[in-house]
């Protein structure tokens, strides 16, 4: 089977790439391809795949620019971060999602579904499922995670993310900090929190890092190009943005 991807964020490519082969190491992946424009370009130049897979949002606009240019002739998951009620609302017969960060079993059960319905008809028509879908996105927002159950002792907690300063990953834990200098840790790793935060609020300062933009105290130039950042509530740890994320922590700041 040849599945092409289509996704503008690199860790979720490789995170699929990987989930794919665990599930059959036989899988021809294509691509990945990041932009509408280039998805286009693919399919005017290409045999269509067997399967693809489709990030909503893409670098250059909407995926669903791609269907407005061009006729995609095979089966569709998505991958998306909108919420399971929405989506539950255009699931048809000839479209699965799975929900970012994506889990293996979630894949399993896509791919199992994919088989069953495609193994007689594996060229469906589905532009009227995209035209409905389309319709659906653009009157629904994207959400993001609002608030995080964390345990405290015996007890569970309930922290909204208007209070949270930054996450890092410590001695095999993730740990979410609170702007008062509380420390929980969380069961999401830092891959898949990038998913559930706002791009807008929180951003992948380097692998050990994820923090608020409230939480940035101050900012000094570093060595070879790169930022140490000064956190409030303050870290032992230096914070150093990494070289290739230097740019875009830079334009997230509006810097």
């Amino acid at each position: 089977m040849k599945a092409l991807i289509i996704e503008d964020e690199p860790l979720a490519v490789d995170k699929l790439i990987g989930l794919l082969q665990r599930y059959d190491p036989n899988i021809e992946v294509l691509g990945p391809i990041d932009t509408v424009e280039e998805a286009v370009e693919w399919f005017a130049g290409h045999a269509p795949p067997d399967l693809l897979f489709l990030d909503i949002h893409l670098a250059d606009g909407s995926s669903f620019e791609i269907f407005e240019q061009i006729e995609v002739p095979c089966p569709i998951i998505f991958t998306t971060a909108y919420d399971q009620y929405a989506i539950r609302a255009f699931k048809t017969k000839s479209i699965d999602y799975l929900l970012k960060p994506v889990k293996f079993e979630d894949l399993e059960a896509a791919l199992e579904k994919f088989k069953e319905l495609f193994a007689e008809h594996p060229q469906p028509s589905i532009s009227q499922e995209m035209r409905a879908l389309a319709s659906l996105i653009q009157s629904n927002p994207r959400s993001y995670k609002t608030r995080f159950l964390v345990k405290a002792g015996q007890v569970i907690k309930s922290i909204s993310i208007a209070e949270v300063a930054y996450f890092l990953f410590e001695d095999r834990n993730t740990l979410l900090v609170t702007k008062g200098n509380r420390r929980y840790p969380v069961k999401h790793t830092l891959d898949e929190l990038e998913e559930l935060l706002d791009p807008e609020q929180f951003n992948r300062a380097n692998r050990q890092f994820i923090i608020g933009i409230d939480a940035i105290h101050k900012i000094h130039p570093w060595f070879k190009g790169r930022l140490k950042l000064d956190l409030s509530p303050p870290q032992e740890v230096d914070l150093v943005v990494s070289a290739d994320k230097t740019k875009a922590f830079k334009e997230w700041l509006g810097w």
